[in-house]
């Protein structure tokens, strides 16, 4: 489980069908273990090698069907969070670090001294989100300024613009989006009645 609050950004710097190489910034190598999980862009993923500069994982074809995984690039810069301790803050919301949908980039409006981000959404994602409820975007936890059926917006501080990959991203790019865990928890015992 993760918070959705962005600790490290990284660079992947080798990348195969099936594994990712990633450097981190200083500090992430320190708690970084074998088998354990770390979120990328929203992926929960295991890690599986790691030395004093770089950690890998590897993911299966359905990682690959379901998320953003397969556009990252050597040289793309990436979210990463370790998981949640019992003695980490929830500052985000909870996030599972499994992927609903990919969603596209459709518009990024600097206003002040923030950037407001509209994002398409798949398919029968739209009625777990809310306005000013948590959503996941690559892992960072947001809360929603406005929702339709097709599209969502949110905020972006200079805070999250600095330390997560969104100051990298452009219109047309796609991202993972994670919707709270709890709307569709709600769904199926309403649903069972």
């Amino acid at each position: 489980m993760f918070t959705g609050i962005i600790t490290h950004l990284g660079t992947v710097i080798e990348k195969t069908h099936t594994r990712l190489v990633i450097a981190p910034e200083k500090g992430l190598l320190k708690k970084v273990a074998m088998g354990l999980s770390i979120s990328v862009d929203g992926i929960c993923l295991t890690v599986v090698d790691f030395d004093n500069k770089t950690f890998s994982i590897d993911f299966m074809p359905e990682t690959a069907k379901k998320t953003t995984i397969e556009e990252l690039k050597v040289g793309s810069t990436v979210n990463c969070e370790l998981p949640s301790t019992g003695s980490t803050f929830l500052s985000g919301h909870v996030v599972q670090g499994h992927v609903d949908g990919v969603g596209t980039i459709q518009r990024i409006t600097k206003e002040g001294n923030s950037y407001l981000f509209v994002f398409d959404l798949p398919n029968g994602l739209s009625k777990y989100i809310v306005e000013k409820g948590s959503i996941t975007v690559n892992g960072i936890s947001l809360t929603v300024i406005d929702i339709t059926d097709m599209t969502f917006s949110v905020g972006i501080i200079p805070h999250t613009w600095d330390h997560t990959m969104l100051h990298t991203a452009n219109v047309g790019d796609q991202i993972n989006i994670e919707v709270d865990v709890l709307a569709k928890y709600i769904e199926k015992l309403l649903l069972k009645k």
